[in-house]
């Protein structure tokens, strides 16, 4: 997911998205530990996605904020 697509996302899509990619996460991660993941990089990638939700909800708390 590329940080332009998370941008675009309301605050309750990108709420939503960091829960599912948490879940994703943890998923991955007990998939690593019982050794069947498949695509190790994939739990970088989602650490990433997880980064830029983040981002993109504090970009637009600290928008608000300014505006108010």
């Amino acid at each position: 997911m590329k940080a332009s697509e998370v941008r675009q996302l309301t605050k309750a899509e990108l709420e939503s998205k960091l829960k599912d990619l948490k879940a994703e996460l943890f998923n991955l991660r007990f998939q690593l530990a019982i050794n069947q993941l498949d695509n190790p990089m994939r739990i970088s990638a989602v650490k990433k996605d997880i980064a830029r939700v983040k981002t993109t909800l504090r970009e637009n708390e600290i928008k608000d904020s300014a505006n108010a």
